[in-house]
């Protein structure tokens, strides 16, 4: 499962600057800036495209009340992005050259002169400013002084169904404060959001899966349910534990000694503690030591109605497991957001870059590209930068809808796993064998049929589409330089002809039909609320999955810090026994596997449903030989954490 949410850009000497800035921009950066008039300075991408004249449905109330956040462009937004890219680039005389948390904010942050020009300037407006950090300066005051700060009318526009506030036109800044705003948000009302995807069973009713169950891929076979692809098929796994996916991604002897990973979600379960520490002890994984896992969270949570904020709780539950399963010794830290809005989950982010919390940070939740706003586009991209350059790289899930067609009706990808700044974790069906040996993979993507009611065959097998690993071509993010030669050209051109991001760069495990054994506390029936287990799937535990042997792979590197991952992952592309190239017919027929289900979530007293899961399955997407926009690179081989390892 996978939760379902929501461009600034150093300091080298400007000899080696000059040609970097060119490449930060192939990255997928837009200007934040352009004139407007000698006075004022335009924020591109501060009207939603969905604020259309045809859309436009009169003037806000001049008395109504706005609350928005004006984003700090900090003292060298090029050079941030320049050196962002020069110590990921293994190519880069500057690679691995990292920053502080104190040099980076010294270095790039905005200064006292800047956040005091941008206080005044708002002021004078009639805003009121109610909060100042280091990345923005939040404000409140009704339309007509927002109005008159960011130089635009506030107009009623339909979105769908729905009415939202937005701007007529793109917001301005007076043209001093240029080079010291990067975007405001908050002047249209639209929900920024994360939401859940049916792969995660709500953690405050209970949920369990019924047998039959292989224990590993292919050990009970379903002999006496009619055939699929012209042979019997296995039951689905009872869910893997750690030591299979250990085995699978190569783990070997590395533990993540040393290591620190962050996880960001909504909310904080209030059992993850022994929830964490029961399946450890119950599945083999080494227990917790004192002090290893950790919690940072806001002093209040807000929209925890409209957020669904228990569903959270199973999230967190599944992102904490895994990564413990896989690197067992690696220090965790989870940074809970306040709710599971952008400018919420953006704080969270904040706090792990702003802290150097950890180098390694797993992130289970996005939202449709055509939800997401370039003002937010450019916050979400100045936080990664500034983790770029102190050696903090982010791992986001790629989605659980494949082309988003069925869920939308548009073909697009998931954001903010499409920015150009961070490593977007596809998803995979996996094999894994007797004796821990893993067997094959493929691209996630399921269609089910049911069984029918004489039991005799699949009622109109494959069935139809039900999920599967996000991916596809971005239609708003440039190409980024580390896609080039890789990416086949046909991907890459298929929403412009200059090439766009692609999505995903890497993946593991995904498949809920071959997924992740997990233990939480649940609310029963009755009311009583106990520790159960269940299986689960989704790009939230390949993002984790990833992100726990990125930990193995920076113990490998000696404890040195891997940043932001992508360049090195696509330099290693191509070379001998690094990647498992998953493709979606791995053995040369048809796959699938038996599930059966309690109707009711719990037990068979309402009955079972039985159905075949073909895998490999997804969407318009493929997994082919190749990158691919299911699996990007692949799956992590026997050589992948070697291939860091200090020679």
């Amino acid at each position: 499962m996978r939760s379902n949410r929501a461009t600034v850009r150093a300091g080298v000497s400007m000899a080696a600057t000059l040609p970097m800035i060119a490449g930060a921009l192939a990255l997928g950066i837009p200007a934040a800036h352009a004139a407007d008039s000698p006075a004022r300075t335009t924020l591109k991408g501060t009207q939603p495209t969905w604020a259309t004249a045809k859309a436009d449905k009169g003037a806000t109330a001049n008395s109504a009340q706005v609350k928005a956040r004006v984003y700090l462009a900090g003292r060298d937004q090029a050079g941030l992005a320049a050196y962002a890219r020069a110590v990921s680039d293994p190519s880069s005389p500057l690679y691995g050259k990292f920053l502080s948390a104190k040099k980076a904010q010294a270095r790039f942050g905005a200064t006292k002169a800047q956040v005091a020009a941008v206080k005044s300037w708002l002021k004078s407006a009639g805003l009121t400013v109610t909060g100042v950090t280091a990345h923005y300066v939040t404000v409140s005051g009704d339309v007509s002084a927002a109005e008159k700060a960011f130089g635009t009318q506030l107009h009623n526009f339909a979105k769908g169904s729905k009415t939202y506030r937005a701007p007529a036109k793109a917001a301005t800044v007076p043209a001093a404060l240029k080079g010291a705003v990067l975007t405001v948000t908050g002047l249209d009302t639209a929900p920024h959001k994360s939401t859940h995807d049916d792969q995660l069973p709500p953690p405050d009713a209970v949920f369990k899966n019924s047998g039959p169950f292989s224990s590993y891929y292919g050990s009970k076979i379903a002999s006496t349910l009619p055939d699929a692809y012209g042979q019997k098929v296995p039951y689905a796994i009872k869910g893997y534990t750690g030591k299979q996916l250990r085995a699978a991604y190569g783990a070997g002897t590395y533990t993540g000694k040393h290591v620190r990973i962050a996880i960001t979600d909504a909310y904080a379960s209030p059992t993850i503690a022994y929830d964490a520490a029961n399946y450890a002890l119950k599945h083999g994984d080494a227990a917790w030591k004192t002090g290893q896992l950790h919690q940072v969270l806001p002093k209040n949570y807000t929209k925890t109605e409209e957020c669904g904020a228990a569903g959270w709780y199973g999230e967190e539950t599944l992102d904490v497991q895994a990564v413990h399963a896989v690197a067992p010794a690696a220090d965790v830290t989870y940074v809970g957001a306040a709710s599971c809005y952008d400018d919420d989950l953006l704080d969270s982010l904040s706090k792990i870059v702003d802290n150097h919390l950890a180098d390694i940070v797993s992130n289970s939740w996005g939202d449709i590209e055509a939800n997401q706003t370039p003002d937010l586009a450019a916050a979400y991209d100045q936080v990664f930068q500034l983790g770029a350059v102190q050696g903090i790289g982010f791992y986001f899930s790629s989605g659980d809808n494949g082309d988003e067609v069925a869920n939308t009706g548009v073909k697009q990808v998931d954001t903010p796993a499409n920015s150009a700044w961070v490593t977007a974790v596809g998803g995979t069906s996996l094999a894994v064998g007797k004796g821990d040996k893993y067997q094959w993979e493929t691209g996630w993507g399921t269609e089910k049929a049911s069984l029918s009611a004489d039991g005799k065959s699949w009622t109109g097998f494959p069935g139809a589409y039900t999920s599967g690993a996000g991916g596809g071509t971005s239609k708003t993010v440039p190409q980024p330089y580390y896609q080039k030669n890789v990416v086949p050209k046909a991907l890459a051109t298929a929403n412009n002809a200059a090439g766009n991001r692609v999505v995903p760069d890497i993946a593991a495990i995904a498949d809920p039909n071959t997924g992740f054994l997990v233990g939480q506390t649940q609310t029963f029936p009755d009311g009583s609320e106990k520790y159960s287990e269940y299986r689960i799937g989704g790009t939230s535990l390949a993002a984790p999955v990833i992100a726990a042997v990125q930990a193995l792979a920076q113990e490998a590197r000696g404890g040195k810090a891997i940043g932001f991952a992508n360049p090195s992952i696509y330099a290693k592309y191509g070379k001998k026994g690094v990647f498992h190239d998953v493709t979606d017919n791995p053995t040369g027929s048809g796959l699938a596997v038996v599930r059966v289900d309690f109707a009711n979530g719990l037990n068979a007293a309402d009955g079972l449903l039985t159905s075949v899961r073909s895998l490999g399955k997804d969407s318009s997407l493929s997994a082919v030989k190749g990158y691919d926009d299911v699996t990007g690179v692949g799956s992590p081989a026997n050589g992948y954490v070697q291939s860091y390892r200090r020679r």
